[in-house]
């Protein structure tokens, strides 16, 4: 699905659609990256798919009216992770088999935290690019002056109805999200069809897919072997038992496993860390901590060690798809840090409100 979105230039539509409709705010490129990604969320459910798009589209854009380097890659690598968090995540699929949780239920509870963590990105840049008008510049483009052409209109609206499709069929009961994935992706053909692509195109993006998905495909399997071994072998109560010898408590388990996740980033991509954590830790806390919403609280820690160094997998991704060579890693991360302090806020949030990411769920049931 978002393969299709990507080759057939929807996104780009979709980018100049929001841009447009921010003219007033400030740090508007900015702001359009994020209400950007989220709409890319919604329809693709990869940050790193979302990070190489908006590197080509969004970064040449900001830096072409004079918005600072570092602000600007910020604004690119952070909002990326918008992918993982906002349904239909992929991060959310893998949690949903290896915890043995309802995948439907975890795509309705990562909604409204998502939003909220849209929404903390939207108003940083707005407060940033208040006090420090020079990060962003306002300006007026032809877009502006003349208005879309209907074309770039109904492609980037088209992007809207494919969310609604996919995610309504979900929440509306209408199909799986399984089957809402072949839904979405047929919907997307159909849109790159009706945009210019050509059966070479096509098969490029069915192929792209495939080789993405085939080593996420074998890892759940071996992942499940993992898991029921874990049960087995009893290493959920052993791990248990530890936790109590040191009389950590519930919240000193729950720091403990906010520091492993934020180590493990640093070095292993989100899938690993969730196929080798999540069957010791999801057991070791569903006494305390609702298993839905510990979902979302841990997909926003990982999805964290996207932006942290040294292995920031999001940050060699923008370093890599963005055409000025000149730009360094360190001008990534330090443009990255706002948005990973603000992850890491929604995740207290989380913690601390646990009904943030289940009252959806409740109202759906």
């Amino acid at each position: 699905l978002g393969d299709f979105v990507n080759k057939s230039g929807s996104a780009r539509d979709l980018y100049k659609l929001i841009n447009h409709g921010l003219k007033a705010i400030p740090g508007r490129l900015a702001v359009a990256t994020v209400a950007g990604n989220a709409v890319f969320a919604a329809v693709t459910g990869v940050s790193i798919a979302a990070a190489a798009a908006f590197s080509r589209i969004a970064y040449p854009q900001m830096r072409h009216h004079g918005y600072d380097r570092t602000f600007a890659l910020g604004a690119v690598a952070g909002s990326a992770c918008l992918g993982m968090i906002i349904p239909p995540s992929v991060l959310l699929i893998v949690w949903g088999i290896v915890a043995e949780k309802s995948i439907a239920a975890l795509f309705i509870a990562g909604a409204i935290p998502g939003l909220i963590l849209a929404g903390f990105f939207m108003v940083y840049i707005g407060v940033k690019t208040t006090m420090n008008p020079e990060l962003a510049p306002k300006y007026l483009d032809e877009a502006d002056k003349e208005g879309l052409s209907r074309a770039e209109i109904a492609s980037g609206s088209g992007i809207g109805a494919l969310i609604l499709l996919v995610l309504g069929g979900i929440w509306g009961g209408l199909f799986t999200p399984t089957e809402a994935g072949g839904v979405g992706a047929m919907g997307a053909m159909i849109l790159g069809i009706i945009k210019g692509m050509r059966i070479k195109d096509i098969a490029v993006a069915v192929v792209e897919s495939a080789k993405a998905a085939a080593p996420i495909m074998f890892l759940l399997l071996t992942a499940n072997m993992y898991a029921k071994f874990m049960e087995a072998a009893g290493m959920s109560e052993l791990i248990r038992e530890t936790f109590a010898t040191y009389q950590l408590g519930n919240v000193g388990i729950v720091v403990v496993i906010i520091l492993i996740w934020l180590v493990m980033g640093m070095i292993l991509d989100s899938i690993s860390i969730i196929l080798i954590t999540v069957p010791i830790f999801a057991p070791l806390t569903q006494g305390f901590f609702d298993p839905i919403a510990f979902g979302i609280f841990g997909i926003l820690v990982i999805e964290a060690g996207l932006l942290t160094p040294p292995f920031g997998l999001l940050v060699y991704t923008v370093k890599g798809a963005v055409e000025d060579k000149s730009v360094t890693l360190a001008e990534i991360f330090r443009g990255s840090v706002p948005y990973w302090i603000l992850m890491l806020a929604v995740m207290l949030i989380i913690w601390a409100f646990p009904g943030v990411a289940t009252w959806l769920p409740s109202m759906m049931i």
